[in-house]
């Protein structure tokens, strides 16, 4: 959904909230199970309801909740307030600043935190925190005060947020440019054999799922945005691989769709199908192993380790590495001894 759509219709004040055009394959679905989909966080009677008071429109004209989407319908779902995500409050959240001046700061985000509000999460981001802790910050082209790139919610590490207008011009101008340098760890499944490699592919929305995003290949090539990701490995624990990946593009999910798109999904990465034993044997003691090593990282294993710019009033480049927080380094400890077991027996 294009994120500047939220003026409210003159005659009733309605406002946008979410927009979709049903892929020209859509085979006929009704519309509150296809609303489920590619909702986050709705439910099968909010969409009900939704649709009972007229908010829910295809082309145009409110439909109930049986009606069924064909290919290429409009769907809109209107509601009488503003979408939350417009609606900042600030938050006396403590932040772990890396880094500040009169600039820039750069955050290192726990894992959990949500950068910005968006639907269903409209309290508790960085952002709630930054604009309590930060008065004036420059907005950016969402209107998203201070952000120049983001991370997803469940991965943890480094962010640099730019304090001034000439900051945000120049830092968001590295990171359109591919100039930023960007790290990250990952503990995936299966063993990646190549040493080191470029994953190239286009990414964009999953058509069947919008909570996805997905790699389109060269028949669909018109579809998504470039992607490349660098990785090389770190080290081998059998069922699964730590590796490191450099960003040259920044889309969403990039790095959990690109190890996906080459057999190699996160470690526990739920939306992805990651939490799930995709790799190893079929033994009660291992099914038990994997369990624990979920309920030590709890999210997906992926951390934004490393983060460099060149700032944007000195000239000088910065790079900043944040820790591997316990979560993670716990998990990888029991993989890596669960390998050396394997090796001695």
């Amino acid at each position: 959904m294009e994120e500047n759509k939220i003026l409210p219709e003159e005659e009733n004040e309605l406002y946008e909230h979410y927009s979709f055009v049903a892929e020209k394959g859509q085979q006929p679905l009704r519309i509150d199970k296809y609303l489920m989909n590619f909702v986050e966080n709705a439910t099968r009677n909010k969409i009900q309801a939704a649709a009972k008071e007229g908010s829910i429109r295809v082309n145009g004209v409110p439909v109930k909740s049986s009606y069924k989407v064909k290919p290429f319908d409009k769907i809109k779902v209107m509601l009488t307030h503003p979408p939350y995500e417009y609606l900042l409050v600030p938050e006396d959240i403590p932040l772990d600043i890396i880094y500040e001046d009169e600039e820039l700061i750069v955050v290192n985000k726990p894992a959990g935190m949500v950068v910005h509000p968006g639907h269903g999460n409209y309290s508790g981001t960085l952002i709630n925190a930054l604009t309590f802790h930060f008065e004036n910050l420059p907005k950016n082209s969402n209107e998203r005060p201070g952000l120049v790139h983001r991370i997803d919610k469940d991965t943890s590490g480094l962010l640099v947020v730019a304090k001034t207008e000439t900051a945000m011009t120049h830092l968001s101008k590295q990171f359109f440019d591919k100039t930023s340098e960007r790290e990250y760890i990952a503990l995936v499944w299966g063993n990646v054999e190549a040493d080191s490699g470029t994953i190239e592919g286009n990414i964009g929305r999953h058509p069947k799922n919008r909570l996805q995003n997905t790699v389109f290949l060269d028949d669909d090539i018109e579809k998504g945005k470039p992607a490349v990701t660098h990785y090389n490995v770190l080290e081998r624990f059998g069922y699964v691989t730590l590796v490191s990946c450099k960003l040259e593009t920044g889309r969403t999910h990039q790095i959990r769709v690109h190890l996906k798109h080459i057999g190699h999904t996160l470690f526990n990465d739920e939306r992805y199908g990651g939490e799930k034993i995709l790799k190893g044997t079929t033994f009660t003691k291992y099914k038990q192993f994997v369990e624990n090593c979920f309920k030590v990282l709890p999210r997906q294993a992926l951390h934004a380790k490393t983060l460099g710019f060149v700032h944007p009033k000195t000239g000088e480049k910065l790079s900043f590495t944040s820790e591997i927080p316990d979560d993670m380094q716990q998990c990888i400890e029991k993989w890596r001894n669960y390998a050396k077991h394997q090796e001695n027996q």
